[in-house]
């Protein structure tokens, strides 16, 4: 991504140029800080805050509600996530901005699930709320709260994986599973024929992502094809592979699939499990 580092204030909202550009689907992935400030301007746009309560309360994007990470997990039903939406004053035409301060994997976690239930128009923010916040942008302390809308249910199956799914993808040709952890914890045990994209290279200090062209260039290393059908997932519920998730989809990757139950799952079943045992220090390079 383009430097989000600025000399003086005035410099920001000119510097931060739009991603959406770069590659057809980008747009439906990242929304740029400067294109949001001009949708929160314009009242057209429902900011998702996804950190933890006390941390919004204490200050966070002007405009924006609080739906913490925590929040989507203990309600991870389709039915019960419309209802978060609709709670939240989200309705089938809101468009959706979401954000964390965790390099972007909880606010990935999140936009996967609304988009799992129907809300295809959600995206990510491209920065950390930190990084928003030390550029000198709207923040406030006020609690924001929204009338209720009407939220339809329409489950996208075509986003979703389940074990079986992820079993029969181990020995399909065409199907690729990756794995989004550190190279460690990969191979230390992970499912049989997982190739490792580790969550630490897909951004940057001041992006959540990288360029297409650079994920581009970790799929074609892993011999990843845009063709392929790819299965994302990570250690328990999904939220680094769901940067993995957008990041692919970002590479130009058209069939991709989220475990989001991920290898705490698999385990749990009894799955067969993989591992290096004879793993040296070059194997922990992920380039």
């Amino acid at each position: 991504m383009r430097s989000l580092k600025y000399a003086t204030k005035e410099k920001k909202t000119k510097s931060i140029l739009s991603r959406n550009h770069s590659t057809s689907n980008f747009q439906d992935i990242v929304t740029s800080a400067d294109i949001l400030r001009t949708l929160i301007r314009k009242n057209s746009v429902r900011v998702v805050d996804v950190r933890k309560e006390d941390e919004y309360k204490k200050e966070h994007i002007k405009t924006a509600i609080s739906i913490p990470l925590a929040k989507v997990l203990d309600n991870d039903t389709p039915e019960k996530i419309v209802l978060l939406l609709e709670q939240s004053g989200i309705s089938d035409k809101t468009p959706v901005v979401v954000y964390d301060d965790t390099f972007g994997a909880l606010a990935a976690r999140v936009a996967w699930t609304f988009q799992y239930v129907g809300h295809a128009n959600t995206s990510l923010l491209e920065t950390t709320f930190t990084n928003w916040k030390s550029y000198g942008f709207e923040t406030e302390k006020k609690i924001n709260v929204f009338p209720k809308a009407k939220h339809s249910l329409r489950v996208n199956n075509d986003i979703f994986a389940n074990y079986d799914e992820v079993e029969k993808a181990k020995s399909e040709q065409n199907k690729i599973l990756v794995d989004s952890r550190e190279r460690l914890n990969f191979l230390s045990e992970h499912i049989p024929g997982a190739t490792n994209l580790p969550y630490t290279m897909l951004g940057t200090t001041e992006s959540i992502l990288r360029e297409p062209q650079e994920i581009k260039r970790f799929m074609e290393n892993r011999r990843i094809s845009t063709d392929d059908e790819v299965i994302t997932y990570c250690g328990s519920v999904g939220t680094l592979s769901g940067l993995a998730y957008y990041a692919l989809r970002m590479g130009g990757v058209k069939k991709i699939r989220l475990y989001s139950r991920s290898f705490k799952e698999w385990k749990k079943l009894g799955k067969p499990i993989e591992e290096f045992k004879d793993a040296n220090f070059w194997d922990l390079s992920a380039e």
